[in-house]
């Protein structure tokens, strides 16, 4: 069996009498991309903010590349490979998409942002961020402001300024939320080259989307797993169907 990157065990968190997340277990393996699916309250982001270290868990653990990462704080995780896609969450909008990803270079690197002027000019900084555009589609890009890019754009800028940190594991809660039908064609053929290069987890309601980059599919309703395995396993079982009936037509 290949090496599993990420280690879930028992993972609980309890937000009162809501169970958050009840006994998640799972384990990615490298150069995976695993959705997680699931109707809307199912703990999809819950779990995503125990990865990066947001959330604190009530039990269970986390491993990342077989070391227990469960109570190392969100900065420190960073550091060490994971990587979520909207870590930055403000964009700089008077800036431009290269500006954006040479300072997320410069933040992971531990530099001050005071020093705009080193982001600008530093070749260190530069490449790795004109690299990230590249491998996201946005190389073309990367002297237009980011106020005039369209959202599609954003979202691509905001996985090159995770990628810029050469993270391990990308983190993806709904990347694909408020895009057109085009924008999002555009994404799913810029996760299907990073494809095997890092290993992905993908929480993502567009269902075209996730059967057409997953290589396993885990379901998540009232914070369990009711279900995990290949794309096609996954579309015909039974459980999942009566799960997403019983949430009505919008649920996926």
């Amino acid at each position: 069996m290949a090496e599993a990157l990420l280690a879930i065990d028992n993972l609980t968190k309890r937000f009162g009498g809501v169970v958050a997340s009840d006994r998640i277990s799972l384990s990615l393996t490298r150069g995976e991309l695993h959705a997680i699916i699931g109707p809307n309250g199912a703990g999809k982001t819950t779990l995503i903010g125990q990865l990066t270290g947001e959330i604190a868990p009530d039990t269970g653990s986390i491993r990342f590349e077989g070391r227990d990462i469960t109570a190392l704080a969100a900065h420190r995780r960073s550091a060490i490979g994971l990587a979520r896609s909207f870590q930055i969450t403000s964009l700089f909008v008077d800036f431009t998409a290269l500006d954006n990803v040479a300072l997320a270079v410069q933040a992971h690197a531990g530099h001050s942002f005071r020093f705009w002027r080193n982001a600008r000019a530093d070749s260190a900084l530069r490449e790795p961020a004109r690299a990230a555009l590249a491998g996201v589609g946005l190389a073309e890009r990367a002297t237009v402001l980011v106020a005039d890019l369209s959202h599609g754009e954003r979202r691509q800028l905001e996985i090159a300024m995770a990628l810029a940190t050469r993270p391990r594991m990308l983190l993806l809660d709904e990347p694909m939320a408020g895009m057109g039908p085009e924008e999002s064609a555009r994404l799913v053929e810029t996760l299907r080259r990073l494809k095997g290069s890092l290993t992905i987890l993908l929480i993502e309601h567009d269902m075209d989307a996730v059967f057409a980059l997953a290589d396993c599919i885990s379901v998540l309703v009232y914070g369990r797993i009711v279900a995990s395995g290949e794309p096609s396993a996954i579309r015909a079982d039974p459980v999942v169907r009566q799960a997403y009936l019983g949430e009505g037509e919008g649920a996926a």
